[in-house]
């Protein structure tokens, strides 16, 4: 079973298409996204289209949260400088857009082979917000994991590719398709992006596991072009990236 978890994408249909012709390069068997596909970035609606012809399992984040329910956007964790850029969004959205939002999971365990199987959430099993970093202490994961005896756990929303063992578990982040982070930004900054795309695959066959931490350039300037010819409120921002 070979498995491409991909998370964050944040509008950015640019690095989303980079990062799938690398996955049919990989010839995977099934591609699980980890939630927060539409907001911050300049193609919201063109970023929806693109999972729904891939049919793939989606996980909610805090970002669909709120974009089914802005007027608790703050409860979901959107900072205030964001919510601009979320009614943005919102408007370029049609109602099967928000149908198709709505019907994503809050969490998916796949099983990979007899006892061995794969949970898949957006900040923990518990919350969307939480964050799981590589330096979280054990104690704060195991309150955030609860009782899962999965052996591999998988979520996004920090922005930051990671793998660590837990107890008995292995946890992975793939990281940000759409705005990978060079590292934690502290409550205040202004955080910027890295370059390129991120996901990883997910390999298990004969009791054999694999991970592939998978960082794909796209073409940032093509991406800045679209931004230059739209009204997104963030957009000074957006041209101010990859420099």
């Amino acid at each position: 079973m070979k498995i491409a978890l991909i998370s964050d994408i944040h509008g950015n249909l640019t690095a989303l298409n980079a990062v799938m012709q690398d996955i049919r390069q990989q010839k995977v068997d099934k591609i699980i996204c980890l939630g927060d596909v539409a907001t911050i970035g300049p193609q919201p609606r063109e970023v929806l289209i693109k999972l729904r012809e891939l049919k793939c399992v989606c996980i909610l984040g805090n970002h669909e949260k709120a974009i089914l329910d802005s007027d608790s956007a703050l409860d979901f964790q959107i900072a205030p400088p964001l919510i601009p850029a979320l009614h943005w969004c919102l408007e370029k959205l049609q109602d099967e857009d928000l149908g198709f939002l709505s019907d994503f999971k809050n969490s998916y365990e796949c099983k990979l082979e007899r006892e061995f199987t794969l949970l898949c959430y957006h900040g923990s099993p518990r919350s969307t917000t939480d964050v799981i970093l590589s330096t979280t202490p054990a104690a704060e994961c195991s309150r955030m994991l609860g009782d899962s005896n999965n052996a591999l756990l998988a979520g996004g929303h920090t922005h930051i590719q990671m793998m660590r063992k837990h107890e008995s578990s292995v946890l992975v982040n793939p990281g940000s398709v759409g705005g990978a982070f060079p590292r934690v930004f502290e409550k205040g900054e202004t955080p910027f992006l890295q370059p390129w795309a991120e996901y990883a695959i997910v390999n298990y066959g004969n009791k054999n596991l694999d991970i592939d931490m998978r960082q794909i350039r796209f073409d940032t300037m093509t991406l800045k072009d679209i931004v230059a010819k739209i009204d997104i409120p963030i957009k000074n921002w957006w041209l101010q990236q990859y420099e």
